[in-house]
């Protein structure tokens, strides 16, 4: 199967960014780019195994086909839902944080 292209949501750009700059503020520079080295690592696979994904959020939250997978080495989860030919990105969230529908945002993003 081919890899797929994965593309980011608004709001998981802005999820990317606003740890980027906790690590940055909380640790050092090295800590933020180990965590951008994580978050493309996880785009990787998810273009190369789409479907490998946990469902586990997908029934929680009623949101059909929406797919989690963990970051390696950081406490954040990548929640995104497989198309056609693509990925989407839908949030980058801390495993600390609720999850629950009221943090879905805007059309469940």
């Amino acid at each position: 199967m081919p890899t797929r292209s994965v593309r980011l949501r608004e709001r998981a750009a802005v999820d990317i960014d606003e740890a980027v700059d906790f690590y940055l503020d909380e640790a050092d520079a090295e800590v933020a780019l180990r965590f951008v080295d994580a978050v493309e690592g996880a785009f990787g696979q998810i273009g190369r195994s789409p479907q490998s994904g946990s469902l586990r959020f997908a029934y929680e939250l009623e949101i059909p086909g929406l797919r989690v997978r963990p970051l390696a080495r950081f406490p954040y989860l990548v929640f995104y839902v497989v198309g056609d030919g693509v990925v989407d990105v839908w949030r980058i969230l801390h495993t600390r944080r609720d999850v629950g529908p009221a943090n879905r945002g805007e059309n469940g993003t």
